[in-house]
């Protein structure tokens, strides 16, 4: 068995997984596979609604909100949300708490005035701003929930006195939290959703259709809402896969069970970093994300030597990201907590070999 501690694509349950695969070769007793069918069938259009239906259900949303599916991952959207929020002129603002935030700050510059409430980049993001001030006049306020490359979270979102715009790429349905407080989330599907080609957005539909400018058809939320998400051909196999999971994610008992769970991982993990004197955490201990943890060697020279073990270990996908280096152990949704008690038996027995 490996233990995939990958940050994305990420792990997927088994069983959604089987299901897939089902699929593939006889989707719905259609005698067609998922890969081929026409996405104008009924039972494709179910496979849309009842996502929608699970999104709403496991996040209470109420009716102030649409939903909808769309190509590009989350990095479309860094453009997408500027595009249909942000007027000639006008400014949003932004928190700076990582990578992916900085890349939807450099979008959002194209559309209007972006207004960089905070950043801890100097830091090398190793915690999550919090003295800031936003800016009333703002048309919305930009946050990311999750940092998978620094492994920062934001365990509470701040009262925003304008529609506050979250990328929840990576914690998304990971952790309970009043939706019906955002204008607007977004999330790419590949970390704790489905697989890589989808992306989640979630639209107060009041937010819509103020700006004066001009948007082409792909780029517009409104048209995609009223459109069932079925614009053009969805990614139907990535939906239908992330239908699956949220599915499988409202069969645990849904966000607040899912919650309890990665709650224990994470300890877990987290635990075994502070007390084993090979390993040292990254970032401030008040902002760890559950989702990401990032770790290095207290002594650099032997993290490959450690990644080999864990390699010997059946552990994948632990290497970390290339501009922070050391390791990075994402523990999504499916990832059991059997993997994380292995990660640590093998943390432990790598600590009896160097003594």
């Amino acid at each position: 068995m490996k233990h995939n501690f990958g940050a994305g694509p990420g792990i997927l349950p088994q069983e959604v997984l089987k299901q897939a695969a089902e699929a593939v070769l006889n989707f719905n007793n259609s005698g067609l596979s998922i890969l081929e069918i026409s996405h104008r069938t009924a039972d494709f259009e179910s496979v849309v609604s009842e996502a929608c239906s699970l999104v709403k259900e496991l996040l209470s949303l109420n009716d102030d909100y649409a939903i909808t599916f769309l190509h590009g991952g989350a990095s479309t959207q860094f453009a997408m949300v500027p595009y249909n929020l942000l007027g000639e002129g006008e400014t949003a603002a932004y928190l700076d708490s990582g990578t992916w935030a900085s890349k939807a700050i450099k979008e959002a510059k194209f559309f209007g005035n972006v207004n960089v409430v905070a950043s801890s980049k100097e830091s090398n993001y190793t915690f999550i701003p919090k003295d800031y001030t936003i800016p009333a006049d703002a048309n919305y306020f930009h946050v990311t929930s999750n940092n998978t490359i620094y492994g920062t979270q934001l365990h509470e979102f701040p009262e925003s006195p304008v529609p506050l715009v979250s990328d929840m790429s990576s914690d998304i349905f990971s952790r309970v939290f009043d939706a019906n407080k955002f204008g607007l989330i977004y999330a790419g599907a590949q970390k704790n959703m489905g697989p890589a080609g989808v992306a989640l957005a979630i639209v107060r539909k009041d937010l819509l259709g103020k700006v004066d400018r001009k948007i082409p058809s792909m780029f517009n939320y409104q048209l995609h809402i009223d459109n069932g998400s079925m614009y053009n051909t969805p990614p139907v196999f990535a939906l239908y896969v992330s239908m699956l999971t949220l599915r499988w994610v409202k069969e645990q008992g849904g966000v607040a069970a899912m919650e309890k769970i990665n709650n224990k991982k994470a300890a877990t993990l987290y635990a075994e970093i502070d007390r084993n004197p090979l390993f040292k955490g990254t970032c401030a201990v008040e902002d760890r994300s559950r989702m990401n943890v990032c770790f290095v060697m207290d002594n650099p020279e032997i993290e490959k030597e450690f990644l080999d073990f864990a390699k010997k270990a059946d552990i994948v996908g632990l290497k970390g990201h290339r501009s922070v280096g050391g390791f990075r152990a994402s523990i999504y949704n499916a990832l059991p907590q059997s993997s994380v008690d292995h990660l640590v038996s093998t943390m432990q027995a790598f600590e009896q070999l160097k003594k």
